[in-house]
């Protein structure tokens, strides 16, 4: 959930300077395009994977659907919401100047998009937990079905939330002040942010946590079930105790069991790091902005505008990072952007 349509965008780029002697300083300049590239890259990245995922036939099933989903929420916050946060950080007093519908557009989208940007990564982390933990039960059929499952309970929680203010939870838009920002109502602020955010994070959390513990059993396991060398006068004890396979050549025996480190397990142990890349970087782009916007309602905490706007391109920056994160540990990715391209040409 963006914190641009909270009133918090404004500082950043604009701040007092807007309105002093010099409003186009090099480093107002700097932040400006540093923002529209931001934003620019975030919509190409995230489009640039959804055409892939549509014009390659092997990504047409699961996990890339989740990935597609992600996707589409992340060009969504690219193209309707960051551009309007943007033109409020420029607007002269932090004002709002578009309209009250374009406000309420805006502020919906906002909502739902970031909303759903942050549960698709959610969905994510599950499918890859599940597909780790339950790969024998966690069928081809069975994870389709589960995801599309998630995909429409992610976009149906985030349109819940996103309309819950046009329905009179709060009020999003101040005619007398040019005020346009996401319901400041205390209730829907600890359910917004709740549904938004922590619950999600509590999920990711709990979710890293299991896979850490099953990959530290299965490297538990293996050094159990290695490759070891046995002296000639111990076989026969040896062999007797465990039901190991035990081949001798000529005065060494070797012993060992054919549950080592498989194709299936580096791809296991492949998927886990990447679960827990992205989990980071969504935690650390997140938390800050979700955190003040739980607190300054509810204790009329004063919080530096400036800094409300660094939490708040931290947080829309999540939706560039997203792309590169689950692309870079996936070569058929790569080999797709490369085709795709040479196509082109």
């Amino acid at each position: 959930m963006g914190a641009g349509s909270r009133g918090t965008a404004s500082a950043l780029v604009g701040g007092s300077s807007w309105r002093g002697r010099e409003p186009f300083s090099i480093f107002t300049v700097l932040i400006l395009t540093l923002l529209v590239l931001l934003t620019i890259a975030t919509f190409l990245w995230n489009l640039l994977v959804l055409a892939t995922i549509l014009r390659v036939k092997a990504f047409h099933r699961v996990p890339h659907n989740l990935v597609a989903s992600t996707a589409v929420s992340d060009v969504l916050v690219a193209a309707l919401v960051m551009p309007l946060s943007l033109v409020k950080e420029l607007s002269a007093g932090r004002r709002w100047r578009l309209g009250r519908e374009l406000c309420l557009v805006w502020v919906c989208f906002d909502v739902l998009c970031c909303t759903a940007s942050i549960w698709n990564v959610t969905a994510i982390a599950l499918d890859r937990y599940w597909s780790i933990t339950r790969h024998l039960e966690y069928t081809l059929l069975t994870r389709r079905r589960i995801s599309n499952v998630m995909i429409a309970l992610t976009w149906a929680l985030s349109a819940a939330i996103s309309l819950a203010p046009l329905f009179g939870w709060g009020e999003s838009y101040s005619p007398e002040q040019e005020r346009c920002q996401v319901s400041q109502e205390p209730s829907y602020t600890i359910v917004s942010t709740g549904g938004a955010f922590y619950l999600p994070l509590c999920v990711v959390l709990f979710v890293y946590w299991k896979i850490y513990k099953a990959a530290k059993f299965r490297i538990g396991g293996r050094k159990r079930n290695a490759v070891v060398p046995l002296p000639e006068a111990a076989q026969v004890r040896e062999a007797s105790q465990e039901p190991q396979m035990v081949f001798t050549a000529r005065h060494a025996a070797i012993t060992f069991q054919t549950d080592g480190e498989t194709w299936r397990e580096q791809k296991e142990k492949k998927a886990a790091l990447m679960v827990g890349i992205l989990i980071g970087v969504f935690v650390l782009c997140w938390i800050p902005f979700f955190i003040t916007e739980l607190i300054s309602p509810l204790c009329s905490c004063n919080i530096p505008p400036v800094w409300k706007s660094i939490f708040l391109w931290l947080g829309y920056s999540n939706s560039f990072f997203n792309p590169l994160i689950y692309t870079a540990f996936n070569k058929n990715y790569n080999n797709a952007f490369k085709n795709l391209f040479v196509k082109q040409r």
